[in-house]
């Protein structure tokens, strides 16, 4: 399997909370709901669409426990998202969950798998997996992991057209320095820039 990552993000990179003021209100975080003014067909569609290429899911125990907590409520067969998140496979990587704890509510109970100890091991491991992707939505902290070890084949990120100034960002101080190669690049009528990258190597250097 591909791992991709698929995140909603600010002009100034930051990731947190887009959903709702109680979706993760972290660090003194104000501003959660950021997405809700950019109510976008373009990108439903388009997540509607990535959602169709997911195999299983890899979440941060955070991002897990904020899917858990509205996903098995949605049980709607014709809600396609819903339907893949509740149904497929997810692993939540996790030092302080149990097995037990890291079950999924509702109608399928037995897709969620906790992952401890040598965390880039088992996502390798994951990878090499028949199917198509293993997508990470959110997951900030375990982001920040996959990157050092440059596990992610390929980044969708949605750009709104707004600056927030704090909360958690895709890319922190320190990560490494990369090249990302262009596969599609739209901009919806609301100014959303979604766009589809993949490594391309180290940063190239030289003179204007």
């Amino acid at each position: 399997m591909k791992l991709t990552v698929q995140t909603f993000l600010t002009l100034d990179g930051v990731m947190q909370a887009p959903g709702g003021p109680e979706e993760d209100p972290s660090d003194s975080f104000a501003f959660g709901g950021w997405q809700a003014p950019f109510p976008d067909p373009a990108v439903g569609e388009f997540v509607t669409e990535l959602n169709s290429h997911a195999s299983a899911f890899l979440l941060g125990r955070r991002t897990f426990d904020i899917f858990r907590s509205y996903w098995p409520d949605q049980t709607d067969p014709a809600n396609p998202i819903a339907m893949a998140i509740n149904s497929l496979p997810k692993y939540v990587v996790s030092n302080t969950l149990t097995e037990a704890g890291a079950t999924w509510r509702g109608d399928h109970p037995d897709t969620a798998h906790l992952l401890a100890g040598d965390i880039v091991a088992a996502v390798q491991a994951l990878k090499e997996e028949p199917g198509d992707e293993l997508q990470v939505w959110g997951s900030g902290a375990l982001l920040q992991t996959l990157f050092r070890h440059v596990l992610v084949d390929r980044f969708r990120l949605m750009i709104f057209p707004l600056v927030l100034g704090s909360g958690r960002r895709l890319f922190n101080e320190g990560v490494l320095p990369a090249t990302l190669k262009p596969v599609r690049v739209t901009v919806s009528e609301l100014g959303v820039v979604i766009g589809t990258y993949e490594p391309a190597g180290a940063v190239q250097l030289g003179h204007m």
